[in-house]
């Protein structure tokens, strides 16, 4: 089977960029005071919007022969499932401990103020597939870098890390620094 390409695909411009960060809204003190969350369920909701931003996601890996797409519990279910589509890809999913039904692995990791923990079903990934890990934001890398290793673990390779918000001040990226990592819209505070 071949993989699917669309030659309308393309980066977005810096004007583009721009208005797709008019549909994210900004919530100050959320989940608590001094936080300014970014809110990318107006996004979602923009049809045209939701639509430029997967085109341009999945627009930097066509070509690449990615295999399967993991995202990560809750929100890299909705964009990974939309890129495994465009690249002609599977889509796994990484989840939160007892929440899959056949054997797992299981990788624990440090939070800001404790941990967490993601599992990965142990059948998920042949050895040497090009896997693309998908989350809605990088801010600190933890979550992506958890998720990383778990791929690892399984044999996989990472053909990439792709974002849709990057919170550039929390510098998620250095803890990153071996993979190539794609994030759309950046924030510098």
């Amino acid at each position: 089977m071949s993989k699917v390409t669309n030659p309308t695909q393309r980066s977005l411009e810096p004007a583009d960029c721009e208005s797709l960060k008019k549909l994210i809204r900004e919530v100050p003190d959320f989940p608590k005071p001094g936080i300014l969350f970014y809110d990318i369920t107006t996004l979602l909701r923009d049809k045209l919007g939701f639509a430029r931003l997967i085109d341009a996601l999945s627009a930097n890996y066509i070509g690449k022969e990615i295999d399967l797409v993991l995202g990560m519990e809750a929100r890299g279910f909705i964009f990974g499932p939309a890129l495994a589509y465009r690249l002609n890809a599977g889509f796994v999913p990484v989840r939160k401990p007892g929440k899959l039904p056949a054997e797992t692995i299981k990788i624990s990791y440090a939070l800001e103020y404790g941990s967490n923990a993601l599992e990965i079903h142990k059948d998920a990934i042949e050895k040497s597939q090009r896997i693309l890990i998908v989350d809605d934001l990088l801010a600190t890398g933890g979550t992506a870098a958890a998720t990383a290793d778990l791929a690892s673990q399984l044999g996989a390779e990472i053909a990439g890390l792709a974002f849709v918000v990057e919170l550039d001040f929390l510098k998620g990226r250095e803890r990153l620094a071996k993979y190539d990592v794609h994030s759309l819209l950046h924030y510098a505070r």
